[in-house]
């Protein structure tokens, strides 16, 4: 038992270390963070990062648009996710074997990036907000949680009572069906929100306008790219680049908390609808 505990604490301070040394360099002065004076606690505590993060379009743009993809992209897949997979549920569904292998296989093998770029671009949606959405609404592992947990935990009594009462399969699934499945909704919600809050290669691959970037794209051209350069006098180009680097860690920073907000709120579903979506009985 001493092992385990030992195990876990290495595995937390192996995860926990470089996340409060992010914030703690996030609130610290440039000079602290370019010098690499910063560990775990602020080094002449400064709000200067921020104040740049939060006074730059760009990204407050890109903020917004990581809310709208999250937020749309989530309610566009759960909704797509429950349609297939409560169907796929019932055994009396016609050819729902082959349905679910047809599930399965698109985890097994996908048609690749060039062919999802032709079939984006044939569809119009490059450069536009539907193609952060659209293509990545559905995860077959998603559905095949629902489908089990819509078989394992709906009994076929309320079925039967709901046709009985004259109820039809939307109105069961809307007032019956649901309301039991708010530990699963949550679990999925999480799943495809985390995806769509993430998303960056999509992003990258498919638009073009800088105004539709999500912040993730915005992050990687301020890492990366590292587009907060300097002016020519040399003072002035080490001071802009004290600055990027402290902005690199506010920007994480910021990035991160509204996933760390929303969590909280669904973490107490977490555990019992990822066991009741995979655990049959």
């Amino acid at each position: 038992m001493a092992g385990v505990y030992l195990l876990l604490t290495t595995f937390l301070l192996i995860v926990l270390v470089p996340l409060v040394n992010i914030v703690a360099s996030s609130f610290s002065s440039p000079a602290a963070v370019s010098g690499g004076r910063v560990f775990l606690w602020p080094v002449d505590f400064t709000l200067i990062g921020y104040e740049a993060v939060l006074s730059n379009e760009d990204i407050l743009t890109g903020f917004g648009n990581s809310l709208f993809y999250a937020v749309a992209g989530t309610l566009v897949s759960i909704t797509l996710t429950v349609m297939i997979a409560y169907p796929l549920s019932r055994s009396e569904l016609v050819g729902r074997k082959a349905l679910i292998g047809g599930v399965l296989f698109t985890m097994l093998f996908s048609g690749g990036l060039i062919p999802t770029y032709m079939v984006v671009r044939a569809l119009g949606l490059l450069d536009t907000r539907w193609a952060m959405i659209i293509p990545a609404a559905i995860g077959a592992w998603q559905v095949l949680i629902a489908m089990t947990f819509f078989r394992s935990s709906i009994p076929g009594e309320l079925y039967e009572a709901a046709q009985l009462d004259g109820a039809s399969d939307l109105r069961f699934l809307w007032s019956v069906v649901l309301p039991l499945s708010k530990p699963l909704l949550a679990v999925i919600a999480l799943m495809y929100g985390i995806g769509q809050w993430n998303s960056y290669f999509s992003a990258l691959i498919y638009l073009r306008s800088e105004d539709l970037y999500p912040l993730q794209l915005v992050l990687r051209n301020i890492l990366v790219l590292n587009n907060n350069s300097g002016g020519t006098d040399l003072a002035n180009q080490m001071e802009a680049k004290q600055i990027a680097d402290l902005m690199k860690f506010s920007l994480i920073v910021v990035s991160t908390v509204p996933v760390m907000l929303v969590y909280p709120f669904v973490a107490r579903h977490f555990t019992k609808g990822v066991m009741l979506g995979s655990v049959k009985g």
